[in-house]
C-alpha cells in the first residue's frame, strides 16, 4: 500500500516521527540503525502496556512506508518533561532565583507516580531484564571483561523479580498535558525489578550531560538540582511503594554498566559512569 507522511514532529536517535492518515495519529519510521525486529519488540511491549490499562498511546500497527519500517500509534499532545524543565529553568535563571521551588521539581514526582502504576503489574511475557542487562554490560565498551563479569557477577546475587519495567524513563519519554501524563518509547520494556528502573532514573539525574543545543541556563540548573530531585523522586516512589533508596543502591552498578552500551549519551556521560562503576568495584577510576 502506497502511505503519505503527513508533517514531521519529532526525531530520536532511533526514529523519526510523523502525522498519520489525520490528527490523531502518528508513524513512527525507523532509522537505518533499526531493524523491523526492534519494531516487532517495541509494538508488542507497547500493547502489553495498552492491556494493563496504563497511560500510554494506544498502538496500532506495524507498517511499511516507501521502504521504511514503522509503527502506527495514536498521537499524544503535550509537552515532555524535559522541555517543561528547560522552560522553568531559563525562566529561573533569568529571574536569578537559584532556589528551586515544589513547581521546578514536578516532573520528578510525576515519574516515580508513573514507575510506580507501571511496576504494580506482572510481565512474564516481556524479555528477561537481568538477560537483557547482561547482554548489554558485555557488549559495551569502556570496561575490560575481568570488570564486566565482575558486575555481572554481582547482578547475579541480587533478589529476581517479575514486574512490568518501562526500561528507559527519562522526562523526555513523560509527556503532560492538562494535569495527566503519558509515557511513551516502550522499546526498552522488560520483566524485571523495579529497582533497575529506579536506578536507571537516579543515574540520568545524578551524571546526564545535556545536549550542546540545549540552553546553557538548563545545564546550571540542572547541576544544582541533580541530589535534591534523587531525594525527591526516593522519598515519592518509597512513599507508594515502601522500596527505599538501600534497595535500589545495589542496582546502581550494574545500571551503570549497561548504560554504557547506550547510543544515546555522551563520551563524557559514560566517563563518569565509569568511574561510578569503579568505585562501587573498589578499584580507582
Amino acid at each position: 500500500m502506497d502511505y503519505q507522511l503527513g508533517s514531521k514532529i519529532g526525531e530520536g536517535g532511533c526514529s523519526e516521527v510523523y502525522e498519520w492518515m489525520g490528527a490523531q495519529k502518528i508513524v513512527k519510521l525507523a532509522k537505518a540503525n533499526t531493524g523491523v525486529g526492534a519494531l516487532q519488540a517495541e509494538l508488542h511491549h507497547s500493547r502489553v502496556a495498552w492491556q494493563y490499562g496504563l497511560p500510554v498511546p494506544k498502538p496500532y500497527e506495524l507498517v511499511n512506508v516507501n521502504g521504511r519500517f514503522g509503527i502506527v500509534f495514536e498521537r499524544v499532545y503535550g509537552q515532555s518533561l524535559i522541555s517543561l524543565f528547560i522552560r522553568s529553568a531559563v525562566e529561573q535563571v533569568k529571574r536569578q532565583a537559584p532556589d528551586q521551588t515544589a513547581d521546578d521539581l514536578i516532573h520528578v514526582k510525576w515519574t516515580a507516580r508513573l514507575l510506580h502504576d507501571i511496576h504494580g503489574h506482572s510481565a512474564a511475557n516481556l524479555p528477561c531484564q537481568r538477560e537483557s542487562i547482561k547482554h548489554d554490560i558485555r557488549r559495551a565498551a569502556y570496561l575490560p571483561d575481568i570488570e564486566k563479569e565482575e558486575v555481572i557477577s554481582r547482578l547475579e546475587r541480587l533478589p529476581l523479580k517479575q514486574q512490568l519495567c518501562h526500561g528507559d524513563p527519562n522526562p523526555g519519554n513523560i509527556m503532560l498535558h492538562e494535569g495527566s501524563a503519558t509515557i511513551i518509547d516502550w522499546n526498552n520494556a522488560t520483566c524485571g525489578n523495579p529497582e533497575a528502573d529506579l536506578a536507571e532514573y537516579i543515574l540520568m539525574l545524578r551524571y546526564a550531560i545535556l545536549p550542546s543545543h540545549m540552553p546553557v541556563e538548563a545545564g546550571i540548573v540542572l547541576n544544582n538540582v541533580r541530589e535534591p530531585s534523587i531525594r525527591l523522586f526516593m522519598a515519592e516512589y518509597e512513599r507508594l511503594s515502601a522500596i527505599s533508596y538501600s534497595e535500589v543502591e545495589p542496582w546502581l552498578l550494574p545500571v551503570a554498566a549497561r548504560k554504557l552500551a547506550a547510543d544515546g549519551i555522551s563520551d563524557e556521560e559514560k566517563a563518569l559512569l565509569v568511574q561510578e562503576i569503579r568505585r562501587r568495584l573498589g578499584r580507582s577510576a
